[in-house]
């Protein structure tokens, strides 16, 4: 009795105390990822909220699909123009260089000093006008030892004519014989002769002194000056002078590929006046209208093309030679077709068709045929008539009988603006033109 029995107690630096500390101690772990879940859920619910706020179209759509509505019955927002009857232009389209009708390197005739210049750099000139004057000093002199000779010649001719007068008399009488006189005549000869020299000297001299008033020889305009006054120049320099360019009128030579010759040298041959456009170098505006001239009389067998000149006036002087531009030849022109904008021609399994709008606010489709492509217009020869509506914007969301609703293009009704041209003669509108890679304008 007296003895006490022992509790067995767990030692604190035993396995079993070590593993339940760390269990109670990381409690905040837990607490942590459930307020990182918790905000995570409130954010997502916020954007949500916030995107359906901003686009209220979305919701729209997103409560009618959820309320049974299919897209057969939405009604679609579209772009229409009016299609109409009218003529298109048939153009072949060419790449061309602006060439001078005449160039000419203005250089000295004479050797000498150049005393003055007359011109301004980029000055329209007109033939005949005065260029430069080269010192004329040096030609004076020679005028004046010509004149001199030639006075001293025809007062020894006039000597010798004389004796020649006297020798004939004394002759009669047999006091001198043949031979004195024919020899008499003889030197009046040679005083003609030496006469005649001296007039020839007289002339060239005139002539320098021509020579060394340097004038246009055409009328132009004027380049940059190549020789400043004070300069030694010579006739056997190679620059010259100046530069003088004709401007008006002036010449555009252009290509077209070969299978175009036929129909354009068929017009040529039948006395048709050609009008030809030519467009800046990125063939979007008009610079210039003229007339076609002449084709060249071979093809290029390298490059399968052949070469036409054209004519422009130029009065505004738009044209500088060397330039680059586009060139538009009217060829021809197709008469009443129903016009429609390039928008509205859609290609398909089915052909090339277009989206027309019923009176009942309905899309429907029309098979139509292309007879003329010009620029922002579509000539149709079948399918549609002049007066219906056609979709020109929106057609991806079409269908066969799809609900719409119509707006007319920019406020108006017109299909192909100006592109209509009542007669081969006159210039084509700008929306008429052949657009830039068109292979030149010809029916499709």
């Amino acid at each position: 009795m007296g003895q006490t029995k022992s509790l067995d107690l767990p030692d604190p630096g035993s396995d079993s105390a070590s593993a339940t500390a760390p269990s109670k101690s990381r409690w905040w772990l837990w607490v942590l990822v459930l307020g990182v879940v918790t905000l995570g859920g409130w954010y997502y619910y916020s954007a949500k909220n916030s995107s359906q706020a901003a686009d209220p179209a979305a919701a729209a759509a997103a409560g009618k699909s959820k309320g049974g509505f299919s897209a057969a019955n939405m009604v679609v927002p579209v772009v229409v123009a009016t299609a109409q009857r009218g003529d298109l232009p048939v153009y072949f389209n060419g790449l061309g260089t602006v060439t001078a009708f005449n160039t000419v390197t203005v250089r000295s005739r004479v050797d000498g000093q150049l005393v003055s210049v007359a011109f301004k750099e980029g000055q329209f000139v007109h033939e005949g006008d005065l260029l430069a004057q080269i010192d004329p000093r040096p030609f004076q002199v020679q005028l004046g030892q010509a004149l001199g000779q030639l006075a001293k010649d025809q007062a020894q001719r006039k000597d010798a004519e004389v004796n020649f007068e006297r020798f004939k008399l004394l002759f009669k009488e047999g006091v001198i014989p043949q031979q004195q006189l024919d020899t008499q005549a003889a030197l009046v000869g040679q005083f003609d002769g030496a006469i005649a020299s001296d007039q020839s000297q007289i002339d060239n001299a005139k002539l320098q002194l021509t020579y060394s008033r340097i004038t246009a020889p055409i009328s132009g305009r004027i380049g940059l000056r190549l020789v400043d006054a004070g300069n030694i120049v010579h006739a056997s320099d190679t620059n010259g002078l100046l530069v003088i360019t004709q401007l008006q009128p002036i010449s555009v030579i252009f290509s077209l590929p070969q299978d175009q010759l036929p129909q354009v040298n068929a017009k040529l041959r039948s006395g048709v006046q050609l009008m030809v456009d030519a467009y800046d170098r990125d063939d979007t505006a008009k610079i210039a209208s003229g007339k076609l001239q002449t084709i060249d009389n071979q093809i290029d067998p390298t490059t399968g093309t052949y070469k036409l000149k054209s004519v422009f006036a130029n009065t505004d002087n738009v044209l500088f030679p060397n330039q680059f531009v586009n060139v538009h030849l009217l060829v021809d022109t197709k008469r009443n077709l129903t016009i429609v904008p390039t928008a509205a021609i859609q290609r398909g399994p089915q052909g090339t068709y277009v989206y027309a709008a019923g009176p009942d606010n309905t899309a429907k489709i029309r098979i139509v045929t292309i007879a003329q492509t010009t620029g922002d217009s579509v000539g149709l020869s079948a399918g549609l008539n002049s007066g219906d509506v056609v979709v020109i914007d929106g057609q991806d969301k079409l269908q066969d009988g799809t609900k719409i609703s119509p707006s007319p293009a920019g406020g108006s009704n017109g299909a192909g603006r100006g592109a209509a041209s009542p007669s081969p003669a006159q210039d084509a509108p700008q929306s008429g033109r052949p657009s830039k890679g068109q292979a030149g304008g010809s029916p499709r």
